[in-house]
């Protein structure tokens, strides 16, 4: 039986598990009541299987029957994120999270699909000629959950270090559904954080002159930083700042004694965020002087520039095209440019090579949920009122094929998996 037919036969059960997953979300590093779903799962496969010391993962390693003992033989880590958003969903769906959590970018699907290429890799462990290294990642959003993961050996869990990483990150609303979107090279903006808080001296809104206002020194530094971005980069190395938090005052009459505001940061190479950090300060410094103010400036690199190595970007490629599925999917399309959004794989601060790929889970303004019509700047993956999608079968056979494809597991044969 091919990849797909195995795929296809499975397709009920991935779908109860996609539900059962969407149900009970949890935000992350601690995610019990998901950890238990996952090994649930993989329960009787041929699988080394251990869970993190210091959060909720699962690692996962099968064993090539058809390779040799040495300590060359190749390996491949296939990675999924398992936790979810502070997001309190809207979707009417009867499968619904109640709470105030939601899996609102795919994470469920993501888990489920990497279940699903652990059950057909195990299917055909005779046939693969390297081991596979299977990463259940909790904390993906914003809780550093792959740098703890790695700290803890995940990369070097079959033994060595691992040759390859794959993963997949579905996405709506922005090309047809069922088209599988990556490019060589940056992919994903390296992201960190500016904090600014303006000290002055509060007073009464009727008498200005004695207090020293933050509030007009604050909104001049964050009109500044635009200017400032636009006139200090290359557009074709783009950055992007986005002031996305203002606080100051507790009421219209009264000037307070200080006023912060925090900026996400993104930029597709280190030289540009550290340059980002170091002209902003100089920017809030300058303009608090001229006003008379002090500021308080602080900075935070979170996560490293996601780069598809470009024979992984390949490997994946191939195997795209070569693997059926929906009538409706399974095209590739390189990205024209990469994406401001960030991967929380902390993969370039490793020396491994490494492929993600975005497949397409629903057309632009279409939702899952039919009853529900979003304003095109609402229909994103992250929207509360973006219906999930269950069809994970056939995008479970990406994985499994593109550790067996060349230049893995296969080891240069055809990008079809060995087994046909």
């Amino acid at each position: 039986m091919s990849t797909v037919t195995n795929a296809a036969a499975m397709a009920g059960d991935l779908v109860q598990l996609r539900r059962d997953l969407h149900r009970t979300p949890e935000l992350g590093l601690e995610l019990p009541a998901t950890q238990a779903q996952v090994l649930a799962a993989l329960d009787g496969l041929p699988l080394e299987i251990s869970t993190g010391r210091e959060l909720t993962s699962v690692v996962a390693v099968l064993r090539g029957g058809a390779g040799t003992d040495s300590t060359a033989r190749p390996s491949v880590l296939l990675r999924a994120d398992m936790d979810a958003l502070p997001v309190r969903e809207h979707t009417g769906v009867d499968y619904a999270a109640t709470g105030d959590f939601m899996h609102a970018c795919g994470h469920d699907l993501h888990t489920t699909m990497l279940v699903g290429a652990a059950h057909l890799l195990a299917a055909q462990q005779d046939h693969l000629r390297g081991d596979v290294v299977l990463m259940f990642q909790p904390g993906e959003e914003g809780a550093g959950g792959a740098d703890r993961m790695i700290e803890e050996g995940v990369l070097d869990a079959a033994g060595r270090r691992v040759d390859a990483a794959y993963a997949l990150q579905v996405t709506s609303a922005m090309l047809p559904a069922g088209l599988f979107a990556a490019r060589p090279g940056p992919l994903m903006a390296a992201v960190g954080t500016l904090t600014v808080r303006v000290l002055g001296a509060g007073g009464h809104g009727s008498a200005p002159h004695p207090a020293r206002d933050p509030i007009p020194a604050t909104c001049e530094m964050v009109t500044a930083l635009q200017a400032f971005v636009t006139r200090s980069f290359d557009v074709f190395d783009p950055v992007v700042l986005t002031v996305g938090m203002i606080r100051g005052g507790t009421a219209s009459n009264l000037i307070p004694d200080n006023a912060e505001f925090s900026a996400t940061v993104r930029a597709f190479s280190p030289g540009s965020l550290r340059q980002v950090f170091t002209g902003a300060e100089r920017v809030v410094r300058g303009i608090a002087s001229s006003h008379g103010l002090d500021v308080e400036v602080a900075t935070d690199e979170l996560f490293p520039v996601t780069v598809n190595d470009p024979n992984k970007f390949a490997t994946i490629a191939s195997v795209v095209q070569d693997t059926p599925s929906d009538p409706n999917a399974g095209s590739s399309s390189p990205t024209p440019s990469p994406a401001q959004k960030t991967s929380r794989g902390s993969w370039t601060r490793h020396p491994v090579p490494w492929s993600s790929w975005a497949p397409h889970r629903t057309a632009p303004t279409r939702q899952t949920h039919p009853s529900t019509t979003l304003p095109k700047r609402y229909s994103t993956t992250r929207s509360s009122a973006t219906g999930p999608h269950s069809t994970p079968h056939w995008r479970c056979t990406i994985l499994p094929n593109a550790a067996c494809g060349k230049p893995s597991l296969a080891r240069g044969q055809a990008s079809s998996p060995p087994w046909g």
